[in-house]
C-alpha cells in the first residue's frame, strides 16, 4: 500500500470526482489533505467525509492572493509544511473550434493552464524548503492527442504537459519532481452531464471497452505523490484504459 504517512498535500478541484477520490486515497494513506475548490457547500461536505485529517479551503486557481492564502492555509491547518501538490481543477469544452467563441477559450486556458502554472508558482518554494517534495499535474489523454471538439481543452491540457516538464527539469535537483497524469475518458459528475456511462461495453473507443472511475485515476495520482516514485520526474502517465495506444480494431482470427 502507498503511504503518505506525515505529508501534507493539497489538491485543486477536490470537491468532488477525481479531486475527491484523490484526497481521499491520500488521507487512507496517512496524508493530511487540503481540499480546494470554488464549489464551497461541496467541499466542505467531502473534507467533513474523511475526517480530522482534511480541511476545506476556499480556492480560485486563477487567483494568485488566493493561492498564497491556500499554501499559508495548509501550513496553518496541520502545523508543518507542505509536501505535494495536485493541480487538478479544470473545465471541459464540447465546441467546434470554429463555434467556439474567444472569451470562453479564454476562461478555460485560465482555470486549466494558468491556474496550474500560479499552483506551481507558490507551491515549488514550499516544497524546496521541505527539502523536495511531489507536484502532480492533471492533464488529459486530449493532452497527448488531438481530439475533436477539444479546442480550448486540448490546448490547456497539451500545455500542462510540457509545463510539468519545464518544471521538472528546472527542480530536479532540489528534489521537487513534477509529473503530469493524462485520464482518459472518466465517469465524474462533469462527464455524467454528457451521458457518459460506466460499466463493460460503455465506451469501446478504448482497448478495454469501459471508461474509467475516480478512483483508478486517483490511484495513479497518489502513487506519484508517494516516496515509491522518487525516481520519476518529467513523466506522463496515460491512465487511459489504451485509448492513446492506437486505434481500437476488432481482429478476428484467420480472416
Amino acid at each position: 500500500m502507498v503511504d503518505l504517512t506525515g505529508k501534507t498535500i493539497l489538491v485543486t478541484g477536490a470537491a468532488r470526482g477525481i479531486g475527491a477520490a484523490t484526497a481521499q486515497q491520500a488521507v487512507a494513506a496517512g496524508a493530511n489533505v487540503v481540499i480546494a475548490d470554488v464549489l464551497d457547500d461541496e467541499g466542505r461536505a467531502t473534507a467533513a467525509q474523511l475526517g480530522a485529517r482534511a480541511r476545506y479551503q476556499h480556492l480560485d486557481v486563477t487567483s494568485e492572493p488566493d493561492w498564497a492564502e491556500a499554501l499559508a492555509a495548509a501550513q496553518r491547518e496541520f502545523a508543518t509544511t507542505v509536501h505535494g501538490l495536485v493541480n487538478n481543477a479544470g473545465i471541459s469544452t464540447g465546441e467546434l473550434m470554429a463555434n467556439e467563441s474567444l472569451e470562453h477559450f479564454k476562461k478555460v486556458i485560465e482555470i486549466n493552464l494558468v491556474g496550474v502554472f500560479l499552483g506551481m508558482k507558490t507551491f515549488i518554494p514550499a516544497l524546496k524548503q521541505a527539502g523536495g517534495g511531489s507536484i502532480v499535474n492533471v492533464s488529459s489523454a486530449a493532452g497527448l492527442m488531438g481530439l475533436a471538439l477539444t479546442g480550448s481543452y486540448g490546448a490547456s491540457k497539451w500545455g500542462v504537459r510540457g509545463l510539468s516538464k519545464v518544471a521538472a527539469i528546472e527542480n530536479g535537483t532540489d528534489r521537487v519532481r513534477v509529473n503530469s497524469v493524462h485520464p482518459g475518458m472518466t465517469y465524474t459528475p462533469m462527464t455524467a452531464q454528457v451521458g457518459i456511462q460506466q460499466g463493460p461495453g460503455g465506451y469501446p473507443n478504448t482497448p478495454m471497452g469501459r471508461v474509467g472511475e475516480a478512483a483508478e485515476i486517483a490511484s495513479a495520482i497518489v502513487f506519484l505523490l508517494s516516496d515509491a516514485a522518487t525516481y520519476i520526474t518529467g513523466a506522463e502517465l496515460a491512465v487511459d484504459g489504451g485509448w492513446t495506444a492506437g486505434p481500437t480494431v476488432k481482429y478476428v482470427m484467420g480472416q
